[in-house]
């Protein structure tokens, strides 16, 4: 058993496809044309960091129940996890393709830390192993 996808519901497929794949770095793994329960064409958009098993299927929002969410899956919580190796390269690339952080990192007992948002709305953390302590 695995989990293979998470959904996030988003405004506009293109959009959302360049700020995972460019600003995060994630690849495009399907963009498959698809329809609704009722028959309307839609797209089957999926992305993931490279090497990673689970991925995110981008869902553009249908109807009014469904934009009135995005940006808001988890009720303005951090949601939404991306652990690195390197978090000091991640987030100077992030900040340099125009990654909105809502505060500076900061080191706790599980690593480095800094919250950004998403194309939609929606609370990350960006993670990575502690800073090794100074001499």
């Amino acid at each position: 058993m695995r989990l293979d996808l998470i959904a996030i519901v988003v405004d506009d497929y293109d959009r959302a496809i360049e700020f995972f794949t460019g600003a995060l770095g994630f690849d495009l793994v399907e963009d498959s044309p698809s329809r609704t329960n009722d028959g309307r064409p839609k797209r089957w958009v999926v992305v993931r960091p490279p090497g990673a098993e689970t991925g995110i299927l981008l869902a553009r929002a249908d109807g009014d129940r469904q934009t009135a969410v995005v940006g808001e899956q988890v009720a303005g919580r951090v949601g939404f996890f991306l652990h690195v190796d390197d978090f000091d390269e991640a987030h100077q690339r992030m900040k340099a393709a125009g990654v909105e952080f809502v505060a500076e990192p900061r080191t706790e007992p599980y690593g480095r830390v800094a919250v950004f948002v998403d194309i939609a709305g929606n609370r990350w953390d960006l993670l990575g192993p502690s800073r090794p302590p100074n001499p």
